[in-house]
């Protein structure tokens, strides 16, 4: 009796005992855009609030945009050093630092946004990645695609190899490496510099993504001539994490994040196609003198040819680029015969043309 009492008063004291807050962790996020830049900017500002949703208020993450850490090429070097626990941005940015990174957000001729996550997810690409990351205390996880983006803005229209010498234009990553070959003066500079560049006639020509993020930016109102793309048929930003920083999150909170993170990539992937149609709509209303254009055969071969020739050159330096650039290369065959016969053909011999 003198025990079954002694219990009965235990759970009446843990009862009237206040609960103890689960603990809340923190995160730090600097992106390389600037504050409320669309559909970039919003795809961390999503992926924060579903990763504070679904953990019930545990999980928070605080975003930090250029114009506050003033580093929008630095995301890389702040997030290793521990600055920040993660970052948004793209990978080919850090070509420089990490050669091999480049390949995680588009190949020139390479695969287009659906083949490139299907890579990722049930390819070699998530792995692969790891193996690029790791050794610098990094994790990386597709942090939202673009899509197809447009091969960029020219004041001059291109008719001919001989027009890209001496070009001066804003094209990062290994497209620019490939654009260098054919004689142009290639830069990278950040997107909030962009539209005065090209004004001033720094650079002659840029591109930048699509309708979607081009339009806002105003380079319609200073370059005539809009040209369909080769170089990035399936652009995907990143998420970067510090390997610690991730490691001190429960293993419950770490899933969270990783689901708040693939669900914000894809919301990004269908905004991104979504508001570049509504854009692409309204450019041509409000601006009629902008012509559409496609590189000339001649150029596109060349440009193909100097893809080729860069890709077997890292390849044979390098015993991983080979790894990466060989297994997108064997990927991309496989996958491509479905996409040949399934969204070319819907859209050669069904879908109606404009």
């Amino acid at each position: 009796m003198k025990r079954l009492l002694l219990l009965a008063i235990t759970w009446l004291a843990l009862a009237a005992a206040p609960a103890v807050a689960e603990r809340t962790y923190t995160l730090k996020l600097a992106e390389t855009w600037g504050p409320n830049y669309p559909i970039l900017g919003e795809a961390t500002r999503n992926m924060a609030a579903m990763a504070e949703t679904m953990s019930n208020g545990r999980l928070r993450i605080r975003i930090d945009s250029s114009n506050k850490h003033k580093a929008p090429f630095g995301i890389f070097d702040m997030v290793k050093a521990g600055q920040y626990d993660m970052g948004h941005t793209a990978s080919y940015y850090y070509k420089g630092k990490i050669p091999n990174a480049m390949y995680f957000t588009t190949v020139p001729f390479g695969m287009i946004a659906p083949e490139m996550y299907a890579w990722f997810y049930f390819g070699d690409g998530m792995a692969l990645m790891e193996k690029v990351y790791a050794p610098h205390g990094l994790l990386s996880f597709p942090g939202g695609n673009t899509g197809n983006q447009m091969g960029g803005w020219f004041r001059e229209e291109i008719t001919s190899l001989d027009d890209l010498k001496g070009l001066k234009m804003r094209t990062p990553g290994f497209a620019g490496e490939v654009m260098s070959e054919l004689g142009v003066a290639v830069t990278n500079i950040p997107p909030g510099e962009l539209y005065t560049a090209l004004e001033r006639g720094t650079i002659d020509a840029l591109e930048w993504v699509g309708p979607a993020l081009d339009f806002s930016m105003g380079f319609h109102q200073i370059a005539d001539y809009y040209y369909s793309g080769w170089q990035e048929p399936g652009a995907e930003v990143q998420f970067l994490i510090n390997q610690r920083s991730w490691e001190r999150l429960p293993e419950d909170l770490q899933e969270i994040l990783r689901v708040a993170m693939r669900t914000a990539a894809y919301d990004m992937y269908i905004q991104s196609t979504h508001q570049s149609g509504e854009a692409w709509a309204q450019m041509k209303e409000a601006y009629p003198d902008v012509a559409h254009r496609t590189f000339p055969p001649e150029v596109i071969a060349a440009l193909r040819e100097a893809t080729d020739r860069l890709l077997m050159e890292a390849a044979e330096a390098d015993p991983l680029a080979r790894e990466i650039i060989d297994s997108q290369h064997d990927y991309l065959q496989q996958v491509r015969r479905w996409t040949n016969i399934s969204d070319r053909a819907y859209l050669n011999t069904v879908a109606p043309v404009e």
